[in-house]
């Protein structure tokens, strides 16, 4: 898997809404009617985390889940990393 250049995250970020890049990441914060559907959103989460062997990282603060996406592995940001944040930006909308 191939680091994607800065210009190259920027580029996909446009079409992910509420991403941005943060050091060797993208990042997003999603906000829910409260805990126990913040919890919901990172149970939607796992399967097809899974399935692809890609986790984010996970902060949830009460009703806040903040995601971050790096291959750990390569050091930076790959297709991976944009193909899990459109996965999350899906399951979100399924649960607002």
């Amino acid at each position: 898997m191939v680091i994607l250049s800065h210009a190259d995250i920027e580029q996909h970020l446009q079409s992910l809404q509420g991403w941005s890049l943060s050091g060797n990441a993208i990042c997003k914060q999603f906000t829910f009617a409260g805990f126990p559907e913040a919890v919901t959103f990172v149970g939607h989460l796992v399967p097809e985390a899974e399935q692809a062997d890609h986790h984010p990282d996970i902060s949830i603060n009460y009703k806040r889940v903040t995601l971050s996406y790096s291959t750990h592995s390569q050091g930076g940001v790959t297709l991976k990393d944009i193909e899990g944040a459109r996965m999350a930006d899906r399951k979100a909308q399924e649960l607002l």
